[in-house]
């Protein structure tokens, strides 16, 4: 009976039981497609990793959620990259191979820093009015203009007006069927504002089936606020601190630096917490 080695781990965290958990498969070899969709449910984490050997990088990786299989997710890229440092005995620097291309990952102790590729922006698709009505806010609480920015992987980012507005977010799991959709047909919306001149309060919301669910922790949003960040033409450099998580018990602390040069930098501590063997027929 084939055996496969996984290791959880908690990423953008300030403790052993803080930040965003992720499922890492050491060595997805001889898994196919469907049964890797099929234990990243199991696990039924926010995403899912598989390690695969690469003719290009230090490692290929699969990223599934629950329900789909993702090009680019900044969680799993900074946690995949932690696992893969200590199978492979590979130094402080990485490259992890995606279907959204190659991801140079980096490390200083257990803090890993990850460069998001150039961000694709596109409008929102959507009226304030609307977009409100879903968050169940008012129209006022929105911000600056929202867009669809990808640096790996398509999102709504939606500026508030405060962190109260933040923390005041409740979409509308009955609306769902109306939400404007990214390139891969996911409906999903990352939600912030300013904290102070150097802190940001976020949230992310996705759907599950037919169900809204919060992420604790998001990497590929916060690196597509920093492409927020350059196509509205905001000072740089930027050097932000992000919250996120607090609302469902998880808190999450990342880093997002976007520099003179336009390079958009996401990091996040490590944790490892466990091991473990699934056994498949």
């Amino acid at each position: 009976m084939p055996s496969y080695r996984y290791r959880l781990v908690n990423v953008f965290a300030g403790a052993p039981l803080e930040g965003n958990p992720l499922c890492v498969f050491e060595d997805a070899r001889g898994l196919d497609d469907r049964t890797m969709q099929a234990l990243a449910l199991q696990f039924n984490l926010s995403e899912t990793t598989f390690i695969l050997p690469s003719a290009k990088a230090t490692a290929r990786v699969r990223i599934y959620t629950p329900t789909f299989e993702m090009p680019f997710a900044g969680h799993p890229t900074l946690g995949t990259a932690h696992v893969v440092r200590s199978l492979l005995g590979a130094p402080n620097a990485v490259t992890l191979e995606m279907r959204a291309g190659i991801i140079p990952v980096s490390a200083n102790g257990d803090t890993w820093t990850l460069s998001a590729q150039a961000p694709k922006t596109r409008p929102p698709g959507i009226d304030r009015e609307r977009l409100a009505r879903y968050l169940r806010l008012a129209p006022q609480d929105i911000g600056a203009e929202p867009l669809w920015v990808n640096t790996g992987a398509e999102q709504l980012i939606v500026p508030l007006a405060s962190v109260d507005a933040v923390r005041r977010a409740d979409p509308d799991a009955g609306t769902i069927v109306d939400w404007p959709r990214n390139s891969i047909g996911q409906a999903m919306c990352y939600v912030w504002a300013y904290a102070g001149p150097r802190n940001v309060e976020s949230r992310f919301f996705f759907t599950k089936h037919t169900n809204v669910i919060e992420d604790p922790g998001t990497g590929s949003a916060c690196a597509n606020l920093g492409g927020w960040m350059l196509a509205t033409s905001q000072s740089l450099p930027v050097d932000l601190a992000v919250a996120q998580g607090a609302a469902v018990g998880r808190p999450c602390r990342l880093g997002l630096r976007v520099t003179p040069g336009r390079e958009i930098l996401v990091s996040g501590n490590v944790i490892e917490l466990g091991t473990g063997v699934v056994r498949l027929p």
